[in-house]
Order: structure tokens, then sequence, then C-alpha cells
């Protein structure tokens, strides 16, 4: 008869492997050959390098060398993920199915002697546009950094080649802080974007052959930024929070770092606001002048109709069918026709000298 404790182990064991088998959504260029949910994962030395590690070798990983930490970049969306975190992390179950959740505001805050955070940046995927924002989760206790996404993210890759070369993060905390400061700086692409486009917009200001399109273009660009600004102005506030709350094992020079990344985030979603402004000008621009050649056309047309409308009424009063009107009983008169000529010729420069003194014309 097995033992309650073997069963238990057991269980344990087959929640620790069992999610191995379970087929994820994976980055094209994840290299792991793991049919798990680890995308990849790193043991930092504390020197700025790291080794790889496999997923049956985090199970119950214990630092063998002062300074090391363990860094997981895991699939959140893999079958049993959110149990492995409370089992193998002792992670509370509240906390667990946040950072497994589809709940990707913006957030931090610290549980015990860990930080947890939900951070967004903007999604460069093939076929996404700027505002399709991913999430990235994050738990650390200051020897274990967990990230978790849903969708590829290029932060966390580029934290890895420059751990891979030997010049990435000494710690937690700085790993914690160069996957912020990664998020953030890839918003200057997506900014320059818009403004380089904006500009293309201004340069062509005077050509009006195609002000449709450049509507529908800066309406784009409009609801880009106004994305934006809703997806990354919560992320400022976690910013914020990760600077005051973090635990003890973030250190100074890591609160330091976090406060540059903000005021960074603060300059670009002020460029994001100068990018959503000149979009308006430009739109009210592009408006202003359809308008007005909408009212120039009209104009025209008024007054073409109304230096017509006497000289119809004149025709057809002449026009008509009725005995006794001038030269009605005379059969061929040759003055007549002549004569309703000048008086439809008198009566249109009368109505454009009218319109000139009035300043019509």
């Amino acid at each position: 008869m097995t033992a309650p404790h073997d069963t238990f182990d057991d269980n344990r064991m087959q929640l620790r492997h069992g999610i191995r088998m379970v087929k994820t959504t994976r980055d094209p260029t994840d290299h792991s050959d793991e049919s798990g949910p680890l995308l990849f994962g790193r043991v930092l030395d504390g020197q700025g390098s790291g080794r790889p590690i496999r997923w049956d070798e985090a199970q119950g990983w214990q630092s063998s060398v002062p300074g090391e930490v363990l860094w997981l970049h895991l699939d959140r969306v893999s079958e049993g993920m959110g149990d492995w975190l409370q089992s193998e992390l002792l992670i509370a179950e509240p906390i667990a199915e946040l950072l497994t959740s589809d709940d990707t505001r913006p957030r931090a805050f610290r549980e015990g002697d860990a930080l947890v955070a939900t951070l967004r940046g903007i999604n460069f995927n093939p076929g996404a546009d700027p505002e399709d924002m991913v999430s990235l989760q994050m738990w650390s206790d200051g020897r274990r950094v967990i990230t978790l996404r849903r969708n590829p993210s290029q932060t966390p890759r580029d934290v890895l080649a420059d751990v891979d070369a030997g010049k990435g993060p000494l710690d937690a905390g700085g790993l914690v802080t160069a996957l912020t400061e990664n998020l953030v700086h890839r918003m200057n692409r997506a900014i320059v974007d818009m403004n380089d486009e904006i500009d293309r917009l201004e340069e062509h200001g005077d050509d009006d052959s195609d002000s449709e399109a450049r509507l529908r273009k800066i309406a784009v660009i409009r609801r880009n930024c106004l994305a934006l600004q809703r997806h990354m102005g919560p992320q400022h506030v976690a910013l914020e929070a990760i600077r005051h709350d973090a635990p003890a094992w973030f250190e100074e020079h890591d609160r330091r770092e976090i406060g540059e990344t903000i005021a960074l985030l603060r300059r670009f979603l002020d460029d994001i606001d100068v990018s959503k402004e000149s979009a308006v000008v430009l739109m009210d621009e592009l408006r202003s002048r359809a308008l007005a050649r909408s009212e120039k056309t009209n104009r025209r047309l008024t007054l073409v109709a109304t230096v017509f409308l006497p000289l119809s009424f004149l025709v057809g009063l002449f026009g008509i069918n009725v005995g006794g009107m001038p030269w009605a009983e005379i059969p061929g008169h040759p003055r007549g026709f002549w004569f309703v000529t000048g008086l439809c010729l008198v009566f249109a420069v009368v109505t454009i000298w009218l319109f000139r003194r009035w300043r019509w014309l």
C-alpha cells in the first residue's frame, strides 16, 4: 500500500512535469527543445552572464553559488501553469491567477518579499497595429525571476541577448529593471513612425487631390495615439509602485534606474500627446479646406443660377402660346427674336453689375 506522503510526492512530480507535454503557442524565435511551457531559462551568475537551464532542472532549483538568480520565461497559457506556480514557487492562488489571467492592465505591488507586476509593451509582431499591446507578467522573490507571456514579445529576447553576450543584469533587481527599460524604450519606434507619417502628410498639405485618403490616415494616427495613452498611462503608475514599494532586494540603484525609465515614459506620453494634437490640427485644416472648396463651388453655382433666373423667366414669358403677345400675330417678324435676345443681355449685364456693386462677385 502506498504511503500518503508518497502519493503527495508523486502528485507533485506529475504537476511539475505533466505540463511539459502541453502544446503551446510559441514564438518562432524560441529555440528551446522543450515541449512544455518553458520558452527559455537562464541562471544568472552575478557577473552579467548566465547559463541555460532546462525545464526539469528548474524544478526545485537551489542556488549552488552565492549571487545566482534563476530566470524562467514561460508561456502563461500552458495548461496547469497556475497550479505549478502555487506548488513550485508557493505563490498564493490569487497571485497565480493574476499571473496567468488575461487581465493585463498594468499594475505592480509587493506581496511579502516578492514583487508582482503586469506590464505592457507595443506589439511589433507581423500584422499587428501599434495599439495592439502585448503583456508581460513578472514575479520575483530576489532569487528567482519568472516572466510570463501569451503572445510573442521581443523584450525578453533583447535582455536574453545581453545575458548571453555577458552584458546582462547582475541580479534580480537589475533583471526587472532591464525588462521594464526595454518595454518602454521600444515605444520610441512607434512614436517616431507616427511623427514621420504626420510630417509626410504635412509636406503634402497643399495637395488636395486625395484629401479623403489623408483624412483616413490621420484618423488612424489619432486612434493609435489614444490607444497608446490609454494603455501606457496606467504603466506609469505601475512603475512608480515598483520604485516605491519593491522589497529590500530591489536596491537603491535599481530604484534610480526605474526613476529614469519613468521619466522617459513621461516624455514618450508627452510626445504621443503632441502627435495627437498635430493630427487634430492637420485634420481640422484638411476639413476646413474641403469645406471652403465646397462653399466656393456652391457659391458659384448659386450665382450662375441667379444670373439665369430672370433670363429663364423672360424666355418663358415670351415663349408661351397666348394671343396678344408681341409679334404673336405677325408671322416671321424680323425684329422679334433680336428684341428678346437684347432684352436678355440687358438683364444679364444689370444682374452682374448689381452683384459686383454688392460685392457678391
